[in-house]
């Protein structure tokens, strides 16, 4: 296991092996976020009791998925970070704050939108709106604290510790609907159980997740080699790289 963290955490390494599949995921994720976004809004069939409002979901469930599984990646960054002081590790869970913090923004906002024909308000302090809205606070709180501190390690430690702390709001979220009495529906997608709309809905519904997460993997390796280039701008190999001499992504 150490072995295998040690090898990723080579920045060298990290930036040579990582190139080639940037290619690869930024198209696959366009692909799908088309399809599925397209498939979504334009061709799949309304909800029975919704109607067309229900369109939303193609962009809101997504982006609240996203919200959390970018925190969870974040934490899991932060350990490795935290334990075996690899810079990369931190770099990632940098990168990927403003991100996450845009998707619980974007969870939000579509579901006010979607809020106001289904609910009759586009706000209600509910368990699972107010933990999302509390999400969004630790996501900035992260980035803030982050950039409170002159020197760039602390800052990274006391952001990593923040979002060590802030994953206790994640289960809150997942169960909010299971624990507490709310007017959000229960999961779209659940592993024990099979879709309860038809596959005309969950198919474009299916691209749409995949084509977020695939985007969040193109965007987090794209901004984390970006980075890396910065912090190790004296190092020999991105001066061998820079020279045509070292092995290019």
């Amino acid at each position: 296991m150490w072995r295998f963290i040690h090898k990723w955490g080579s920045p060298k390494w990290f930036y040579t092996t990582t190139g080639p599949w940037l290619p690869w995921l930024w198209s696959a994720a366009l692909i799908l976020l088309i399809v599925g976004v397209v498939w979504g809004l334009a061709i799949a069939p309304p909800d029975r009791y919704q109607h067309d409002s229900a369109r939303i979901l193609y962009v809101h469930v997504p982006a609240a998925i996203l919200a959390q599984s970018c925190f969870a990646v974040m934490a899991v960054s932060a350990i490795i970070f935290l334990v075996w002081k690899i810079k990369i590790a931190d770099i990632a869970a940098m990168v990927m704050a403003p991100f996450g913090a845009a998707m619980t923004f974007a969870a939000l906002f579509s579901g006010a939108v979607w809020g106001i024909p289904t609910w009759g308000t586009w706000w209600v302090w509910d368990a699972r709106l107010t933990s999302m809205l509390i999400q969004l606070f630790i996501y900035l709180g992260v980035i803030g604290l982050r950039a409170s501190f002159t020197s760039r390690d602390s800052g990274a430690r006391a952001a990593a510790i923040m979002t060590l702390v802030g994953v206790v709001n994640l289960p809150i979220i997942k169960y909010s609907v299971v624990w507490w009495n709310t007017l959000h529906q229960p999961a779209t997608f659940s592993l024990d159980k099979a879709p309860a709309m038809p596959a005309s809905m969950w198919l474009p519904l299916l691209f749409s997740v995949l084509g977020f997460y695939l985007f969040f993997a193109a965007y987090t390796l794209t901004r984390t080699r970006n980075q890396l280039l910065k912090r190790e701008a004296r190092s020999r190999w991105v001066k061998e790289i820079a020279l045509g001499t070292g092995k290019a992504s």
